[in-house]
């Protein structure tokens, strides 16, 4: 099956470069360094470049030259979210705009007092979507793997005064279910992405821009078993510094909801998205991959 290795890619050099670039000279002069840096992905990552050719030229159904270059394109935009996530982490907010479709989808969900599950992918930036949630709500909990690199997310965490909302970890021994479930009673928010799972977890495979693939069951069980109000939510990137921030209206679970009404829900919505940006799509390797 396809499967994330639950790392991102990085050291903590690279790191304080572009910190040092923006927090003294502003966003603008570390896109330009950024030029270069993915010119070294392009050229030395021929394994993930291989990955993000076929996504643009069988999924997406651009042609090869087309597909070629942008592989260049999506190291460079995965760049651009990095810095902007940092920067907007770090409190430097006023250099970014965004605008809002749906916020009042979030403040009804909000509004219930019934706490829910907002869905969302690795499309476009999805931490800065995480931080726009934190004025809907005071506690908004984020399920997360957690196997970056601790010295990065050490170092970034002093950089940007660490995180402000609460953290709940997937572990192999489903201690966050517990937590969720404690989480939802106390009628609070939880946020996690959907097209993503690690090793052996379980999957079921549904049709995704136009081949079947696999996505994890977990969040979507939960969904089911604690039969939690639900939306989808995205952070996309508008213009160089502008962001679109998209909520759904949620969805309510009944005794007729069916797990694959879910899913399928989940899949056809991020379909609709990533065909309108293709290029902020970031999962970089063979999702498509069969069994």
């Amino acid at each position: 099956m396809a499967e994330w290795k639950g790392k991102s890619r990085g050291n903590k050099i690279g790191y304080a470069i572009f910190i040092f670039i923006f927090k003294n000279f502003g966003v603008r002069p570390a896109y330009f360094i950024l030029f270069f840096v993915a010119l070294y992905f392009f050229f030395f990552s021929p394994e993930t470049s291989k990955h993000i050719y076929r996504y643009f030229n069988q999924r997406i159904g651009y042609g090869k030259v087309k597909s070629f270059f942008k592989i260049y394109v999506s190291y460079y935009r995965l760049g651009q979210m990095l810095i902007d996530k940092t920067m907007i982490m770090s409190g430097m907010k006023g250099q970014f705009t965004s605008e809002s479709f749906g916020a009042d989808n979030l403040r009804n969900i909000v509004a219930q007092n019934k706490g829910g599950i907002l869905l969302g992918a690795h499309l476009g930036n999805w931490e800065i979507a995480g931080h726009y949630l934190m004025n809907y709500g005071d506690t908004i909990n984020i399920l997360v793997y957690d196997r970056e690199h601790e010295q990065i997310k050490q170092y970034m965490d002093e950089v940007t005064g660490g995180r402000k909302f609460k953290l709940i970890a997937i572990k192999d021994d489903l201690s966050h279910i517990y937590e969720i479930g404690e989480a939802l009673e106390r009628n609070e928010i939880i946020a996690t992405t959907a097209d993503r799972f690690l090793g052996e977890g379980k999957t079921r495979s549904l049709k995704f821009l136009g081949e079947e693939a696999s996505f994890p069951l977990g969040i979507f069980q939960i969904i089911k078993t604690f039969r939690a109000n639900y939306s989808f939510v995205y952070g996309v990137k508008h213009r160089a510094t502008h962001y679109n921030f998209y909520c759904r209206p949620h969805r309510e679970v009944t005794n007729q909801t069916t797990l694959d009404m879910i899913m399928e829900d989940y899949v056809r919505d991020l379909e609709g998205m990533v065909k309108e940006t293709p290029d902020q799509w970031f999962n970089y390797y063979d999702f498509w991959k069969k069994a």
